[in-house]
């Protein structure tokens, strides 16, 4: 039985991740968002998932700002999370999300926002009730929020540049 384990992602997986990411959205945008957040300093946590020596899994939580008024607080932006698709349904994403977020909590990170679907994220603590008040191109029941401590409720989210020329 093999055994499937989880490291912080290095420069020699690239390859590997673009392949993931490209497989598990069927396209390149996604990939290039994470060569684009990787080269542009903007990751904060980035872990592999592997198995049998494969990576099989990757996750990505960028810097994000909330701006308020004239203060602006640092936070996390999940994005994005990919596994092979012949891996979904492993536990492999749900494991990835949860070793990412006890890595932030210790680096004092206190609050990561996704865009995705609010039955998966719900499960790991995201809500959209706690991304409500923040503005956002993104606004939406798909962005959601989770709070680790006191991070801040309102103010508008600033993603990584990389996020911009995605939407573009």
């Amino acid at each position: 039985m093999s055994m499937m384990s989880i490291r912080a992602a290095t420069p020699r997986d690239r390859e590997a991740i673009r392949l993931v990411e490209e497989h598990a959205f069927g396209q390149q945008a996604e990939a290039g968002l994470v060569d684009a957040l990787v080269t542009g300093g903007d990751a904060v946590v980035e872990l592999v998932a592997e198995e049998d020596g494969q990576v099989v899994g990757h996750i990505l939580f960028s810097r994000l700002y909330v701006q308020n008024g004239g203060k602006r607080f640092a936070a996390v932006a999940l994005a994005p999370l990919a596994v092979e698709p012949s891996f979904h349904g492993t536990g492999i994403g749900g494991a990835l999300i949860r070793e990412a977020h006890i890595r932030l909590k210790e680096a004092g990170e206190t609050l990561a926002v996704v865009l995705g679907d609010p039955t998966y994220y719900g499960r790991f603590g995201y809500t959209h009730g706690r991304a409500a008040k923040f503005d956002s191109e993104y606004q939406g029941e798909a962005l959601q929020a989770l709070a680790w401590g006191d991070g801040p409720d309102t103010g508008r989210l600033v993603y990584a540049s990389a996020f911009t020329a995605l939407a573009a």
